[in-house]
């Protein structure tokens, strides 16, 4: 039986177990500078849903995954969240390679653009709200 994690707008969101991760620990050098960079659109989102927040949803921000550091991850679904910046820009190759890897580990990635972070917060939340719902309802 599926495990409930939490509801949004009434409808169970269940846990989606993901397994061992790869993990490049070199990578790990670079986490205080990049948390410490203040990044506006990462520091706005963050504020929306770190301590649960967000449907009582638990965040990371910051995560190795493989050769990869992602903006935000959800180890209970399997969730990526992704702020697409200016410098990914000319990058759509290199993130269609990141995206597919990352899927490939049965991962969902949540990929949403720093001007609408900014501008359109509440969208953005509700099309967040709604991605889980369409991806973990079942």
């Amino acid at each position: 039986m599926k495990e409930i994690l939490t509801e949004i707008n009434g409808i169970p969101i269940y846990k989606k177990c993901t397994h061992y991760l790869p993990y490049n620990p070199n990578l790990k050098i670079l986490l205080p500078k990049k948390r410490k960079a203040g990044i506006l659109n990462e520091v706005i989102f963050w504020k929306k849903v770190r301590a649960k927040n967000f449907h009582k949803i638990d965040f990371d921000r910051q995560r190795i995954i493989g050769n990869y550091i992602v903006d935000f991850y959800v180890k209970t679904l399997g969730l990526i969240v992704e702020i697409d910046g200016s410098s990914h820009d000319e990058k759509e190759i290199y993130d269609g390679i990141r995206q597919d890897y990352l899927e490939s580990l049965g991962l969902k990635v949540f990929r949403i653009s720093d001007f609408d972070v900014k501008n359109n917060l509440s969208v953005v939340m509700k099309e967040l709200e709604d991605f889980i719902i369409k991806n973990y309802s079942m």
